[in-house]
């Protein structure tokens, strides 16, 4: 009975990492959507002074508006949501497989690559235009500039 329990405990505490408790309550706990998709009647539609429709055109439209936008995403997310899910794993699944498999490796290659390269630069400079510009810093030195204002 101890030993049932105990694997019991486990396999509780071993969660698959896949598998994520989700709050049906918060849909947007990062706040990526606060200020893009947040759209009401009174952004989308307004009358100013002077050019008012009648009370109950107004309220119908309100009506409208709001139950047909909450209906057809609902409607849309029914039944394009589950592909469109599929699709935005799968592209970014490819996206990470790329970075880890493809990018990462080809910048470490390049960096190692370029070492050798700047090596061989940096001695090239240091040999031959590290005297130069010394001969010019020497040949400039004793030029000196007087600046006269004339009325």
């Amino acid at each position: 009975m101890a030993e049932e329990q105990s694997e019991l405990d486990e396999r509780i505490i071993i969660k698959d990492q896949h598998v994520k408790e989700i709050d049906l309550v918060n849909r947007d706990p990062k706040r990526i959507n606060e200020d893009v998709v947040k759209v009401d009647f009174e952004d989308v539609i307004a009358e100013p002074v002077g050019t008012y429709s009648f009370d109950g055109v107004w309220k119908t439209s309100y009506t409208t508006f709001t139950v047909s936008k909450y209906w057809c995403y609902r409607l849309l997310s029914a039944v394009l949501g589950i592909p469109l899910a599929v699709v935005w794993g799968f592209l970014f699944a490819l996206i990470s497989f790329c970075h880890i498999w493809a990018v990462v490796p080809c910048i470490k290659s390049y960096l190692i690559e370029i070492q050798c390269v700047s090596r061989i630069y940096s001695l090239c400079i240091h040999t031959f235009c590290d005297p130069l510009f010394e001969a010019l810093s020497k040949i400039c030195s004793n030029i000196r500039v007087a600046l006269r204002k004339e009325v």
